[in-house]
């Protein structure tokens, strides 16, 4: 299935991929500069940053081909060449950053990640970091005729509702539905602490309600463990041990294993569907799957950001972590005010 694209600005955004080799997978558009954010006005949005994520069969050729056409949107690394640029590329959260770019106009940053290593996280959630991205709203810009990486897009989808119902009480609204989805990712990346907005799931769910709707509505109509009140906007679901190990059983392999080794005490080498099925009787339910996605988020938000100072050089890296210490502090100031 393909994930709608979402309204915006879509000559500019063919305008910037031109300037890109064209051996694309997949390539969307994501962030405040994109949808619009909560306590941003439109031409805060205008002058936001673009971001972008490419996905490419092949990163080794699409790096070299880069090269010759943008080379200067690399840092000191494209003195070794692309493959050298690929395998720092498959670290962490397997995705490789040129940011502070102008392009057509407008900054730009654009993450390159592997069309392999993007379907694994979206099945799996290894690193939840791409994955994370593609949970919210997003503008596909192009989208090729892969079968097993549309199925994976919609694979994320659902393990994201099953996750958010998992940490969310037996009824609920939509909007909390929403804020708990999109706040997926940001458990346990150490920037909500330093250098990103602590509003910023609130932020982006807010003003962008309809767009969850388009991602996440016919997966609740077809969800059968939940009554989905669409016109009151309401949910129930199925908290009873039997329904939470389902839904424990229905996530992602990462995130059972990160689970597993929370609750399994050592040397008691269990497998998996037991220790779950101890973990849907539990209280803490909500809890254990809150700690086991934080564990997968941690790592590879900590691994991607130290390869920041590599991809972008130490120049890029100051200028960028400023600018994210700058939008932390304005959100800080407008919650007070």
């Amino acid at each position: 299935m393909a994930l709608p694209a979402l309204s915006g600005s879509g000559v500019q955004f063919r305008r910037i991929l031109a300037h890109f080799p064209q051996e694309l997978s997949l390539a969307f558009a994501y962030g405040s500069g994109v949808f619009r954010q909560a306590g941003a006005t439109p031409s805060q949005s205008v002058h936001n940053m673009l971001d972008f994520v490419f996905a490419v069969d092949d990163s080794v050729t699409w790096h070299m081909m880069n090269l010759l056409k943008n080379r200067s949107h690399y840092s000191f690394l494209k003195l070794f060449g692309p493959k050298h640029i690929s395998n720092i590329q498959s670290c962490g959260a397997g995705i490789y950053y040129n940011t502070l770019v102008q392009c057509n106009g407008r900054m730009i940053k654009y993450g390159v990640i592997g069309t392999d290593a993007l379907i694994e996280d979206l099945f799996h959630w290894k690193t939840l970091y791409v994955a994370g991205r593609l949970q919210k709203p997003v503008k596909i810009l192009t989208q090729n005729e892969n079968g097993k990486l549309q199925a994976a897009l919609l694979s994320n989808l659902k393990s994201a509702v099953t996750a958010a119902f998992l940490m969310l009480p037996e009824s609920f609204s939509e909007e909390d539905l929403y804020m708990q989805i999109a706040g997926l990712s940001y458990c346990g990346d150490f920037r909500m602490i330093i250098g990103e907005d602590r509003s910023k799931v609130l932020n982006i769910v807010k003003p962008n309600v309809p767009h969850f709707q388009k991602l996440y509505s016919n997966i609740l109509q077809e969800c059968p463990q939940v009554v989905y009140k669409h016109q009151l906007g309401r949910l129930e679901i199925d908290k009873s041990p039997e329904g939470q190990f389902m839904q424990l059983m229905a996530l992602p392999r990462t995130l059972q294993q990160k689970i597993t080794s929370f609750v399994d005490p050592p040397g008691k080498n269990r497998d998996v569907e037991e220790v779950l099925l101890k973990v849907a009787h539990d209280p803490d339910c909500g809890l254990v799957v809150h700690q086991g996605i934080s564990g997968i988020v941690r790592s590879s938000s900590l691994i991607q950001s130290s390869k920041t100072i590599l991809t972008a050089g130490f120049k890029k890296s100051v200028t960028y972590s400023m600018k994210k210490m700058y939008k932390m502090t304005k959100g800080c100031l407008r919650k007070t005010s």
